[in-house]
């Protein structure tokens, strides 16, 4: 289980985001020595011994979070599913099911596939659209236990501009994520593929929003880093790295893919040096948070993220093994 309460009581570490490195790693312990860092310099002892951390520093609010662990898009439903199994008061924030302009069906059967140390996706954002995700989950999470992160999706600048502007003044919603990069819908790699395109979405979801707005994007790009900057140059205030690597299953005895999309998206251990090694390269080149993602499943992988740069992390296939997974 990969709690906050982990990661102070093992390693005794808090992310703290300054505007010059958002990488380092604090002690917070004067217990402890300091500890070489990403580079192998010391870090500072005395820390203060909260893990809270600002994930949005560049936001006129800012998004100040009680722990650097969130839930991540597409396995915590919209927060109600998992309300009664989860301490969600331990958590820095859940981010919802992503949400399009409109109701989706989603992908044809199967749409998952176990593989070694991870599993392939084809879900397809199913969701109610909008509308609906508003009419039935809006008062519900007003009364959540932890802050909400909505995370949306869209075809085109305008609808990013106005499903984006429909989940201003909600209660308890704090953020905007901009799937950028879903790999199993049509269309649902464009825009975390073209770093003109990248720029294009998420203006477009600054422009109709006031919250914070975090970029999720895609390891299935050439050069990532490219993709980050032109993130951040229009207007995002947080990355979230990374959504799940495209993959294949083919069944041995029909010959046939087993997904009935053909292809999905790659998540779970089997991906985290992938995840490790672009927020890593991104912090380089970027001076906005990194949140990063992909087959955390203890605190000891969650550090790693830590080190190479992000100030929070997302848990993601681990919930569907155990929910309390990123229960603190």
């Amino acid at each position: 289980m990969l709690c906050h309460s982990n990661l102070t009581s093992q390693h005794n570490y808090a992310l703290v985001s300054t505007n010059t490195d958002v990488r380092r790693p604090v002690v917070a312990s004067s217990v402890l020595k300091p500890s070489p860092g990403r580079d192998g310099e010391n870090t500072e002892a005395g820390a203060a011994s909260s893990l809270a951390v600002d994930i949005a520093p560049s936001h006129p609010r800012g998004l100040k979070l009680r722990a650097p662990v969130l839930t991540a898009s597409g396995t915590f439903g919209f927060g109600d599913e998992y309300r009664d199994v989860v301490d969600l008061a331990c958590l820095g924030a859940i981010v919802t099911k992503t949400v399009t302009p409109e109701p989706r069906e989603g992908n044809l059967t199967p749409r998952t596939v176990e593989t070694p140390a991870g599993m392939l996706n084809s879900i397809g954002l199913p969701n109610p659209g909008g509308d609906g995700v508003i009419r039935d989950k809006a008062s519900m999470w007003a009364d959540l236990a932890c802050p909400v992160v909505v995370s949306i999706a869209a075809d085109t600048q305008q609808d990013w501009t106005d499903l984006a502007a429909r989940f201003d003044g909600l209660e308890n919603v704090v953020a905007i994520e901009a799937n950028l990069s879903c790999p199993n819908v049509a269309g649902g790699l464009d825009f975390s593929t073209d770093p003109d395109k990248t720029a294009a979405a998420v203006a477009a979801v600054c422009s109709g929003s006031s919250l914070p707005v975090i970029a999720k994007l895609s390891p299935n790009v050439t050069d990532l880093r490219r993709i980050a900057c032109s993130a951040e140059t229009s207007g995002a205030h947080a990355l979230s790295l990374i959504n799940t690597v495209l993959g294949m299953v083919i069944h041995p005895e029909t010959g046939q893919p087993f997904l009935g999309a053909n292809w999905g998206g790659l998540s779970g251990p089997a991906i985290r040096p992938i995840a490790v090694r672009c927020v890593y390269e991104v912090a380089d080149v970027v001076s906005i948070p990194i949140i990063g993602i992909g087959g955390i499943v203890t605190s000891d992988d969650a550090l790693q993220f830590f080190h190479a740069g992000a100030s929070a992390v997302q848990i993601g296939t681990a919930t569907f093994r155990d929910p309390r997974t990123a229960k603190g």
